[in-house]
């Protein structure tokens, strides 16, 4: 058995505190301009989400969706840092950015590519994916290229489901220019008064919660044919404006501000606080406006002044406008237009003795630390059998769990409710201000508490998004702890889609330290140390710069030192600069970002060490791993951090220290087959443009990390090895 005490690195008791004045870095022999802006770097990432509906070895329903993804990752970035930026810039807060340029020229930059990305994401729509689409048997038509029937068919449709919930709202005098929802679909329409001549103005909202594409009915020989709602609704106007003339009708998108920013203090109710938030968001200032590239000028001129958009904040566009509406098309049941089915596994821990019988998934933790891969093992039958299991079993008497982000069914929140509803003591740390799920996190925490569980809110300032789930068992007259510490959030539904670990283990030291922190998380600010977690925001950063410096010294001395970092993000400066320290001192860096990176590779003398590899496919990477050599004894940390300030600086996150050497043999061989020439990959380059390389010299597709691992997982279930 392992001496977790003799794991301690000097990260939990040692004085963190002290570490700047411990190590003074000269940081005058790093180049001013070392960092690439996150704002650009992140439209960057979006290319290459753009790259993958670009590929036409892709299933041509899955180059769709990622079509969709891309509009609805564009949105949000609209909605929160070009918002943010904006909001910085007109109160005076902003600052000249990272890479020492003014903010009002970062917006500029910001808006000169997202034009050029948007029109090349509706270019690829139309001249690739749609026109695919329709020789592979799936049509999205125009009003003009349906047959009379199917016109007369869908008019029928129009009457019964479409008529009776539009609302037109017309602009005179005695009616203002009407308020324009976010990211709301709407039909810009100039009428001319038959009786009077006089021209005047509606908007018309495209209903939401009707089908963005409406099948066309009728015999299609095997064909699925779809008609855009908006086209529908823009062919009957008549009906809508009886008695006059219809001279112009165009297609607009308004996106705001719906950033959320809540001035806490230690008085104020949070939850009454976010909901008055959450009612302004719908109100925020306009800072897109997207038009189909025909809109004429007059309409356009007016929707200008009303809005009070400039020139810079319009995007013209050839339609149909919001391709988020393609996720409906990407859903379409088409196997051979889809990727290969990967079923998830049962972990081997995990798998009951008997066929049909129920593991005893405490027993098989108190065997062994078992970490789990997802979505490539199962979900349901790891995480959720676990707090199912807790939650039924009458020697458990305790149950606390943080949730930052879960799904509307949820078997999480059922099982706490459960747990409770059986008299367990039950913590549930809900974390409200989870952008985007605010709402439907305030809906679960009252029903928690109606249930009887302890619900609370986190710490004032800071997010709580970590992923810890902490059982208390009893077992012969002693209290036993069983934790598990993620690096994805608790949601059944996401967890098929993101690629995430999780670490479940008995181990007393990893139970005290997460009995410590849940007692912080729900009383006081956070201020102990601990044995095998690293926490933030005061000990996170301080321990990862503790363990990059011994990488630097051991190679200074002539030692085996080598760095890995898989991140969502990397942008702390701190961390950065350590790193480049690291590679001046001959440390190999590997980095592995699925998004933004500020990191620069290939600085002459400062970051000639480093390599920074990017994989997107059909999973969503989203594990945190850190490892360090350590002369070769490997350190390796899973965790819910990314390399940003608000993770390190505003939230409450934590790493584990994974000490099983399987699970480290495991995540390292991982993170060196997706770092290697043969896996189909993005490569930073030193001018900071990323580069695909997804075949080799005899133009054969390179490796994909996520199939190759499915198959190892499969394999590994069956004892064999993959080699």
């Amino acid at each position: 058995m392992i001496d977790t005490d003799v794991l301690d690195t000097g990260l939990g008791d040692a004085d963190d505190d002290d570490f700047d004045e411990m190590v003074e870095f000269d940081d005058s022999q790093l180049p001013d301009h070392r960092y690439m802006d996150r704002e650009l770097s992140w439209l960057a990432f979006n290319q290459r989400v753009l790259e993958l509906a670009e590929d036409p070895a892709l299933p041509l329903l899955e180059r769709a969706n990622f079509l969709a993804i891309f509009a609805s990752n564009l949105d949000e970035f609209f909605m929160v840092r070009v918002a943010g930026l904006k909001r910085r810039i007109m109160t005076g807060l902003a600052v000249p950015t990272n890479v020492g340029r003014a903010p009002q020229d970062v917006l500029a930059d910001i808006s000169e590519s997202a034009h050029a990305l948007q029109l090349r994401h509706a270019r690829v729509w139309l001249d690739e994916v749609q026109p695919a689409l329709t020789e592979a048997g799936i049509e999205v038509l125009t009003w003009d290229a349906l047959t009379e029937d199917e016109q007369s068919a869908l008019y029928e449709y129009f009457q019964t489901q479409v008529f009776p919930v539009l609302m037109p709202l017309a602009v005179d005098p005695a009616h203002p220019f009407p308020y324009i929802s976010g990211l709301s679909l709407n039909l810009a329409i100039r009428i001319r008064n038959a009786k009077t001549g006089r021209q005047e103005f509606a908007r018309l909202k495209v209903p939401p919660m009707l089908p963005r594409v409406v099948a066309v009915p009728g015999n299609t020989a095997g064909r699925a044919r779809y008609l855009p709602l908006e086209q529908l609704i823009a062919h009957h106007l008549g009906d809508l404006f009886p008695g006059m003339e219809i001279l112009e009708h165009h297609a607009f998108r308004l996106t705001r501000n719906e950033d959320v920013v809540i001035e806490e203090d230690e008085t104020e109710n949070l939850i009454q606080a976010l909901e008055a938030e959450l009612l302004r968001r719908r109100f925020g200032p306009p800072i897109r406006l997207e038009v189909t590239e025909e809109m004429d000028e007059v309409t356009l001129d007016l929707l200008l002044n009303e809005l009070e958009v400039t020139d810079q904040e319009v995007y013209r566009l050839p339609g149909p406008l919001d391709l988020r509406g393609l996720f409906d098309l990407a859903r379409i049941k088409r196997p051979d237009l889809h990727y290969t089915p990967h079923v998830p596994v049962t972990a081997t821990a995990f798998q009951p003795a008997e066929q049909n019988g129920r593991a005893d998934i405490f027993a098989a933790i108190r065997k062994a630390d078992v970490l789990v891969h997802h979505p490539y093992e199962s979900f349901t039958t790891s995480v959720v059998a676990f707090l199912e299991q807790a939650a039924r079993d009458p020697h458990v008497l305790a149950i606390k769990q943080t949730l930052y982000r879960t799904s509307g069914d949820s078997p999480i929140v059922q099982a706490l409710i459960d747990a409770a509803e059986r008299g367990k003591q039950v913590l549930a740390l809900v974390e409200v201000k989870a952008r985007f799920d605010e709402a439907n996190n305030i809906v679960w925490a009252r029903k928690l508490e109606k249930a009887g569980v302890h619900v609370v809110y986190g710490l004032v300032g800071l997010k709580t998004h970590c992923k810890l789930l902490h059982v208390i068992r009893e077992e012969d007259g002693a209290l036993r702890s069983y934790s598990h510490i993620g690096t994805g959030n608790y949601n059944p539904k996401t967890s098929r889609l993101y690629e995430d670990f999780g670490l479940f283990t008995a181990d007393e030291q990893v139970g005290r330290d997460l009995t410590r922190l849940f007692n912080e998380l729900s009383g006081y600010a956070i201020e102990k140390k601990f044995k095998r977690l690293l926490v933030a925001p005061l000990h996170l950063r301080k321990g990862l710069l503790r363990l990059i410096e011994n990488e630097r010294r051991n190679a200074l001395d002539g030692k085996k030192a080598r760095i890995r970092i898989k991140v969502n993000s990397m942008v702390d400066e701190q961390i950065i600069d350590a790193l480049y320290r690291a590679s001046q001192a001959g440390v190999q860096v590997d980095v592995w970002v699925r998004g933004i990176c500020s990191l620069k590779v290939g600085l002459p003398g400062v970051s000639e060490n480093i390599t920074v590899r990017s994989i997107l496919g059909r999973y969503l990477e989203h594990s945190r791993i850190f490892a360090f050599e350590n002369d070769g004894e490997p350190e390796v940390y899973i965790g819910s951090a990314d390399m940003m300030h608000r993770n390190l600086d505003r939230r409450v996150e934590a790493l584990v220290r994974v000490i099983a050497p399987a699970h480290v043999k495991e995540l390292v061989d991982l993170f060196d087959l997706a770092m290697g020439d043969e896996t189909s990959s993005w490569h930073l380059e030193s001018e900071g443009g990323w580069v695909r390389h997804s075949i080799d010299a005899a133009g054969k597709p390179l490796l994909d990390l996520q199939d190759r691992t499915m198959t190892q997982v499969q394999r590994r279930r069956r004892g064999r090895v993959v080699r």
